[in-house]
């Protein structure tokens, strides 16, 4: 049984627990406003950006395919993956998401050449212990995230793209929905998809024959990088927000069960301090009544 000394231990280290929870809870409830607003301002640009594309790509017959290697619609059998998590753990099954959604889809996978790039500690160590072919990896600099960090992460994706060393090349991340939801997201980055069927047409269902002036070669040569690197960046603002979200969760439900716990051993506390008490008490009228029982004798 344990002793009050023990229970006594045992609430201030859940007190101090819960001050950390608490504290890492504010933390990231500041910067998730921010990352909050950063990912809102990006989303409609990029957005508006992947319909652009895909709508060229599906006007590819009149020449913009030929125009840009980007644009190739690739049938190989090589694949990359770019897995985006987190640097650090206590964000709840933020990290565990999608890296379960990546094994899935490595499973499900139809292609026998499958490469990683690996964005974030957790995904990196995850997948080293398993001994995939990490082909590059970024960690250490999600307090900081910049334009520039997207803008490296994509360069190097589209150099081995364009050196012919992968055919396909997927993201997957978590997109930020809510403080409480985040959902994993697969998406093809390389080559660009093309549109949904309907969109970027013309009356009548028509592909749109795109007139370009400069010409294909300048507009394609500077819009397609931007779209890679447009869309790299938003993958790593919505994961960025999603894990102060999944964060500011997981620490408030943190904060509330180590309340809970402190009441429950502060109620342990008083009824093994009330028994103490009372076998005290008991003790003394006991012998109280003994010395009364021998002066009577």
């Amino acid at each position: 049984m344990a002793t009050l000394r023990d229970i006594r231990r045992r609430i201030r280290s859940v007190e101090s627990t819960q001050k950390i929870t608490r504290a890492m809870k504010l933390v990231a409830a500041a910067k998730l406003r921010r990352a909050q607003e950063r990912v809102l301002a990006a989303r409609p640009y990029a957005g508006k950006m992947a319909e652009l594309l895909g709508n060229l790509v599906s006007g590819a017959d009149t020449g913009a395919e030929a125009a840009h290697p980007l644009l190739a619609q690739r049938e190989g059998p090589r694949r990359q993956i770019v897995i985006i998590t987190a640097d650090r753990g206590l964000a709840g099954a933020f990290n565990s998401n999608v890296v379960r959604r990546s094994v899935e889809f490595i499973r499900q996978s139809s292609a026998p050449d499958v490469t990683l790039v690996v964005v974030g500690r957790k995904g990196r160590d995850f997948f080293r212990r398993r001994g995939r072919t990490i082909t590059h990896e970024m960690v250490g600099f999600w307090d900081r995230l910049a334009y520039g960090h997207a803008s490296e992460l994509a360069d190097h994706i589209m150099r081995h793209y364009l050196a012919g060393e992968v055919d396909e090349v997927h993201l997957l991340y978590n997109e930020f929905r809510s403080v409480a939801v985040q959902r994993p997201v697969r998406a093809q980055l390389l080559p660009i998809p093309r549109a949904a069927e309907g969109a970027g047409t013309g009356e009548g269902g028509a592909a749109v024959d795109y007139i370009y002036e400069p010409g294909p070669d300048a507009i394609l040569g500077d819009l397609l990088p931007r779209h890679v690197r447009t869309q790299v960046f938003r993958a790593l603002m919505e994961s960025l927000a999603g894990e102060y979200g999944a964060r500011m969760t997981a620490m408030e439900a943190a904060t509330k069960n180590a309340k809970e716990m402190i009441e429950v051993l502060t109620i342990q506390y008083n009824k093994a301090r009330q028994e103490k008490i009372t076998k005290e008490l008991l003790d003394i009228v006991g012998g109280a009544e003994a010395l009364k029982q021998g002066a009577e004798a």
